[in-house]
């Protein structure tokens, strides 16, 4: 067994090029030390090596061997006696996020406080996106993830940004279930408000939607409420208002990535059926559920057939795919907005709070804020570098973000 005074941690800084790695450990292997850890950091072209080795019988021959390469190569070095192995604490492993538009130097020195109070430490720290967003994923060890969780949303809410928390788990790294709500998270707006809006009754159906959301009042009640106000309207409506719907940035990049990886997608909505079975075709995703309009002699008669998708039906859903689809139910996700996905975002193994109402902001899981759905990527381990990589290998060409 190793022990401290057996090692030596020697770093490297400089600018970065072609052989450092090769010729730093080439210099080791002269030496017949065994490489014990070995991290490398590549930061706007400039390069810091760490490597962990054990203590050869000379160290100082070594060491002129290390300076010498480190020298010629125009760098520095630092070689420390008895540093240990570096052994991450097993207890309390999260996974923690930090997404920000800018992200602040101030803001991230807040985060790396609220955690060192907690009695955490930082093991490592990735880059997950500089563009549109800056996105950090950062390995905790030490601190109850639970505890965590709620020191830092507060933290994130007085910061304006998003810090999400999730237990390290080898479920980051499995085959998922994703479903998510689609109005105002999936889409941007209000399916029933906007064919409220061909009825002259958009106002009165926002006020009350929004009341909804909020948990104010019971949602299926208020549903039924709404499309009676329908009632009358061409059916040709709702061709119109599928063509104007606006997609949120991002989702397209969602399911398209997560696809290629063997994810499984689904939507529940207490919207509509003529719209999301639309929406399922069109992206991609594999099963669909909301309520269904009624209609006779091609016009909406203002009632809803069959059982209301409410907030119980939303988490049932949730369950059902899970099943049909042979995935656990602590390897879903559960993404939306208003007070009627709470059973849902409850019931997955990770409920991810979508620009949502303070309501389930303070109790899901996580929440985000940014205008992209596809930031979620970030808390699965996904890198902006990996989604474009994988896009241009599909002959998709993406934007190329300012210097």
């Amino acid at each position: 067994m190793t022990t401290t005074a057996d090692t030596l941690l020697i770093t490297l800084t400089g600018k970065d090029r072609p052989g450092v790695t090769s010729a730093i450990l080439g210099a080791l292997a002269h030496a017949g030390v065994n490489v014990i850890d070995l991290e490398q950091i590549l930061l706007r072209r400039r390069l810091v090596l760490g490597v962990l080795v054990t203590a050869p019988r000379d160290v100082k021959r070594l060491s002129r061997s290390v300076e010498k390469v480190a020298t010629d190569l125009g760098m520095t070095v630092e070689i420390e006696k008895g540093t240990g192995d570096n052994r991450t604490r097993r207890e309390g492993r999260s996974h923690v996020t930090v997404i920000g538009s800018p992200l602040q130097a101030s803001a991230m020195a807040a985060i790396a406080g609220r955690i060192a109070d907690l009695g955490g430490n930082i093991d490592r720290i990735e880059r997950m996106a500089r563009y549109p967003v800056t996105a950090l994923d950062l390995d905790v060890s030490g601190a109850d993830p639970l505890a965590l969780r709620r020191h830092l949303a507060r933290e994130a809410s007085a910061l304006a940004i998003d810090v999400a928390v999730q237990p390290a788990s080898l479920l980051r790294h499995g085959q998922r279930l994703i479903v998510m709500d689609v109005d105002s998270t999936l889409i941007q707006g209000e399916v029933i408000e906007m064919l409220a809006a061909h009825a002259g009754y958009e106002a009165e159906v926002a006020t009350v939607t929004e009341a909804a959301m909020r948990g104010e009042i019971d949602f299926e009640e208020s549903l039924r409420a709404r499309v009676r106000l329908l009632a009358g309207l061409d059916a040709s409506v709702i061709d119109q208002v599928y063509e104007s719907i606006v997609i949120n940035p991002g989702a397209r990049t969602l399911v398209r990535t997560l696809r290629r990886l063997g994810y499984r997608f689904a939507i529940v909505s207490g919207g509509f059926s003529q719209i999301t079975d639309r929406l399922a075709e069109d992206l991609g995703i594999h099963r669909a559920r909301a309520n269904t309009l009624e209609v006779v002699d091609g016009r909406l008669t203002g009632n809803i057939v069959g059982e209301v998708v409410d907030r119980a039906g939303k988490a049932r859903a949730l369950r059902e795919f899970a099943t049909d689809l042979g995935i656990p139910e602590a390897a879903t996700i559960a993404i939306g907005d208003g007070a009627n996905d709470l059973d849902m975002l409850e019931a997955a193994g990770l409920g991810i709070a979508y620009n949502a109402r303070a309501v389930v902001r303070e109790m899901a899981d996580t929440a985000l804020n940014v205008p992209y759905l596809d930031a979620i990527m970030y808390l699965l381990g996904i890198s902006r570098e990996e989604i474009e990589a994988a896009d241009a290998a599909d002959g998709i060409v993406t934007p190329a973000p300012p210097i």
